[in-house]
């Protein structure tokens, strides 16, 4: 699946400057290290520019066999939801009065509209931010600008330090913008913004209402199909 037609521009002009991050890559494989994950543009295949309506940054991918996907936050169907995404799933549930599915695929999301978007995009395994530094932040930051810039108002989602570290590339466009600690055990239920009880989904939500925007956040319980409201 190429690139939406979106993405491609800010893609490539990066690229032209990628020559080393895509050597280190290839270097690191030579040497039998296992990167995740294999496709680290999936996010930009499964959701255009154009019809993306939210954006919810994660830091970099996981770095467990089986879970990394392309996807911030997303693992494959079959695979166990890290603590993280739990967490996600019960404030979903929690939020919207709706059953919490038992799976971690979030990909329903992402072809809807939901650009679910790591700021590194690729990471070895068993090496939590090993790649942070070497050179995606120049793409993921291009992309964030490029989504902020677009005509279409967008919710941004931005959980934790990492991504609202990212709050002045999405400047003072006609957006709306959350924020709340990390999802993770270690800060989801503490101050100053605890991630549990946020409400994020909900005020997302209602606000694309406000925009004319039927969005909806329910994923299939088993992972089996799109349910339809």
């Amino acid at each position: 699946m190429s690139l939406s037609p979106g993405w491609e521009p800010v893609v490539e002009a990066w690229s032209a400057g990628a020559q080393r991050l895509f050597e280190r890559l290839d270097e690191r494989r030579a040497q039998g290290v296992t990167v995740y994950p294999p496709d680290p543009l999936r996010a930009l295949r499964l959701t255009a520019l154009d019809e993306c309506r939210v954006v919810v940054l994660g830091q970099d991918p996981y770095h467990g066999p089986g879970q990394a996907q392309g996807l911030a936050f997303s693992v494959p169907l079959g695979v166990k939801p890290p603590p993280s995404l739990r967490n996600i799933l019960t404030e979903l549930s929690r939020d919207l009065g709706v059953e919490r599915p038992v799976h971690g695929n979030l990909e329903a999301w992402a072809r809807r509209g939901a650009l679910l978007l790591n700021t590194v995009l690729t990471v070895e395994e068993g090496r939590p931010a090993s790649h942070a530094g070497w050179g995606w932040e120049g793409l993921t930051d291009a992309l964030i600008r490029t989504a902020a810039a677009h005509r279409s108002p967008k919710v941004f989602m931005l959980w934790g330090a990492h991504a609202q570290a990212k709050r002045a590339l999405i400047g003072d466009g006609p957006h709306l913008i959350l924020t709340a600690n990390h999802p993770s055990p270690l800060s989801a239920r503490r101050p100053p913004k605890p991630f549990v009880g946020c409400g994020h989904f909900g005020q997302a939500q209602r606000w694309l209402a406000e925009q004319g925007v039927n969005w909806r956040w329910d994923l299939p319980l088993s992972g089996s199909r799109d349910p339809v409201l």
